[in-house]
């Protein structure tokens, strides 16, 4: 298990360094953003995902990995939006927003691990289009949470529902790193 820690880091790490170039470029802007808006983002990305595995027509010139980045990055929005609430101030403290994007990472790292103990790491047998199949699942049950207002009799919160997107997001990437023996993202 300890692989799949020093490879989520990795991920993570490059997950991170576009956040923070687009952080550069763009300011915090997703601030404005309320968690629903986040979550059709999150959905968008999963559906086109989705689509390509089922067609393998791709028209535009980004690939699954650069989805799946977007959806780790998404997440981490998400969670930080859930706790900051939206704003319209985009004189933010960058390194307040990336401390906030490591401690959300790490929080996801930790879920990660104590998971993967106790499923014994099921999720290397699993195929990508799979794994990409919960993301969906999970993005779909998250959309029914904020509908109703947050409320749920049984089931997790909003938090837990980006948590598990992000770690699923990191196993596809993982995978796809696996299979290339390198993992070089392009700039989206």
């Amino acid at each position: 298990m300890s692989k799949t820690s020093v490879q989520f880091e990795k991920i993570i790490s490059q997950c991170r360094d576009l956040f923070s170039k687009k952080l550069q470029d763009y300011g915090p802007a997703w601030r404005v953003l309320r968690p629903s808006s986040i979550t059709d983002q999150i959905y968008i990305k999963v559906n086109r995902i989705r689509t390509l595995q089922m067609t393998d027509v791709k028209m535009v010139d980004e690939s699954e990995e650069d989805e799946f980045i977007a959806i780790v990055n998404y997440s981490i929005i998400g969670l930080i939006q859930l706790e900051k609430g939206l704003s319209n101030d985009f004189n933010e403290n960058k390194e307040e927003i990336l401390s906030l994007y490591d401690k959300y990472s790490q929080e996801a790292q930790a879920l990660m691990e104590r998971k993967n103990h106790d499923y014994g790491e099921a999720w290397r047998d699993m195929r990508i289009s799979s794994i990409t199949d919960l993301i969906y699942q999970k993005v779909l049950r998250t959309k029914q949470i904020e509908d109703n207002q947050g409320k749920t009799i049984v089931s997790e919160g909003l938090d837990a529902n980006y948590f598990d997107m992000l770690n699923y997001a990191v196993f596809c990437l993982i995978k796809f790193s696996e299979q290339k023996n390198q993992f070089e993202p392009k700039t989206i």
